[in-house]
Formats: C-alpha cells, sequence, structure tokens
C-alpha cells in the first residue's frame, strides 16, 4: 500500500502467460490509502498473522521517500502483525533505486527509529531478483546492523530470458512471476543464508506451485513460503495440497521439523 490512495497502472496490466507458468503484471501498487487500511485492519481478526507491504507512492521523488514511508508506517503500525518494506516494485519509476545501500539504510534507519517509539514490531525488507551478488550481500550486512527481522527474497523479475511464450514484448513492462522466477530466487536465497550464516530470517518468494517448490525454497534457507501465481493457477486447493505434501517430503527427508531442513541445501553448497 501507499500513504495516498492511487488507481495504478491504465489497464490492461495483469497477463497470464500459461506455457510458462507465469504472470507479468504492472499493477502499480493500486490501493485506498494507508488511512483507509489501517482502518479496516483494526476491525480484522486478530486470530491470524496479517503483514502489510508498504511503498511510495508514484508520484512522491526518492529523495521524499523517506517522509512518505513513514507516513504509511504510522498509520498502519498498530494494525499489522509486521510491515514488509517495499524497495523493489518493478512498476513504481525508480523505486529500485532505493535498494542502493546509502539510500536503503536512510530508509530502514528512519523506519527502525519510529518502529521503536511506536512499539517494535517485525520489519522485513523486499529484495528484487536482479541485484547483483555484491548488491544482495551489501543489503544482508545493513540488515543485520540495523537489526531488521527479515528479508522476503523475492519480488518479480524484470528479465524475460528463457521465456517460452512467443511475442511476449506484445505485454509490454511489468514484473514476470511464477516458474521462470523459481531458479533465480532460490539463488538469491541460498545467497541471503549462506551470507548471512543463517542469522537473518528469510521469506522465500518465486515459482511455488508444488510441495517440492516449497521444498526448494525451505532447503536453500527461507523460513517462511509465500505464493502469488501458483494460487492463480492452482486455483482454491493450492494451498492445502502444497502444505500436506510438504510434510510428506520432510518426513521422507528424515528432518524432524520445517526449521531442521532450513538452509540444508544452502549448507551442502546446493
Amino acid at each position: 500500500m501507499t500513504y495516498n490512495a492511487q488507481p495504478g497502472n491504465p489497464k490492461p496490466r495483469l497477463f497470464r502467460l500459461p506455457d510458462d507458468g507465469a504472470l507479468i503484471n504492472r499493477l502499480g501498487f493500486n490501493n485506498e490509502g494507508a488511512t483507509v487500511i489501517a482502518a479496516r485492519l483494526e476491525l480484522r481478526d486478530k486470530d491470524h498473522v496479517v503483514g502489510v507491504n508498504i511503498g511510495r507512492n508514484k508520484d512522491v521523488d526518492n529523495e521524499d521517500a523517506i517522509r512518505n514511508y513513514l507516513r504509511t508506517f504510522n498509520a498502519v503500525h498498530n494494525g499489522a502483525d509486521y510491515i514488509a518494506v517495499n524497495v523493489s516494485s518493478p512498476n513504481t519509476p525508480n523505486l529500485r533505486d532505493l535498494q542502493t545501500p546509502k539510500n536503503l539504510e536512510l530508509l530502514i534507519g528512519e523506519l527502525q527509529k519510529r518502529n521503536q517509539q511506536l512499539g517494535s514490531k517485525p520489519l522485513l525488507v523486499k529484495i528484487a531478483p536482479d541485484l547483483t551478488e555484491d548488491g544482495i550481500d551489501a543489503i544482508v550486512d545493513l540488515c543485520v546492523r540495523l537489526d531488521v527481522s527479515g528479508i522476503i527474497a523475492t519480488n518479480t523479475t524484470i528479465s524475460r530470458d528463457g521465456i517460452k511464450t512467443k511475442n511476449v514484448e506484445q505485454y509490454g513492462a511489468g514484473g514476470l512471476s511464477g516458474r521462470p522466477l523459481a531458479a533465480r530466487s532460490n539463488k538469491v536465497i541460498a545467497q541471503i543464508y549462506r551470507h548471512s550464516k543463517g542469522r537473518l530470517p528469510i521469506v522465500g518468494v518465486g515459482g511455488v506451485f508444488t510441495s517440492q517448490d516449497a521444498f526448494d525454497k525451505i532447503a536453500a534457507g527461507a523460513s517462511l513460503v509465500q505464493a502469488y501465481t501458483g494460487f492463480i493457477y492452482s486455483g482454491p486447493a493450492f494451498a492445502v495440497n502444497v502444505v500436506s505434501g510438504l510434510a510428506d517430503i520432510i518426513k521422507e527427508r528424515g528432518f524432524g521439523s520445517i526449521d531442521e531442513a532450513v538452509g540444508s541445501g544452502a549448507r551442502d553448497g546446493r
């Protein structure tokens, strides 16, 4: 969400690529604004964990991004169980520039100060899959130093490498999600896990369609797994099927729990 309501990018802005098990989206943070959403959060069932994904408004320059993020953070802090700082959406112009160490340190530093003032809640940083290895390591170091609660890896990719869909350029700009992102996401997860020596919790995202996909994320170093495109292609039974199959995989591999499996592939060098 963003502080001010915004309609997002012009439609159509979401496209299926069935041959690739993928989506392209350029939604552009379409939402009703932090004040409206915060009021709705106050009415929710508190028995379930709800995270809030915050970004800057499209019409706000990066020079004013911190103030914009802080206003959103203030509005939703009470109603959220955790807050994800999205600096990686490819659909807000220049937003990914906030992933540079200097810009990210200023932003996260200010958000953590406010977090402590309001009563600390888990703060996570959502990063792009298109970063260099050095860029990922720099973000990991910064997150450890600023006591960030975790990294969400990863957002969508702007790459179209390996896509089977013909004339994919007809869909225009946007972030690609789904199966083509799986291997890259797992690589980023493993790098974060190794570089942080397992000290930084990771939420694995990208290309989860099956219980094996979920396990691959966990083995790479993810403590939690998120999915979006898998729901669209697999329907409402998706989550139940993944979770039940994952339990079988954990047992077959000889792990006593999912926690034991976290990072097992990364530690093995896979």
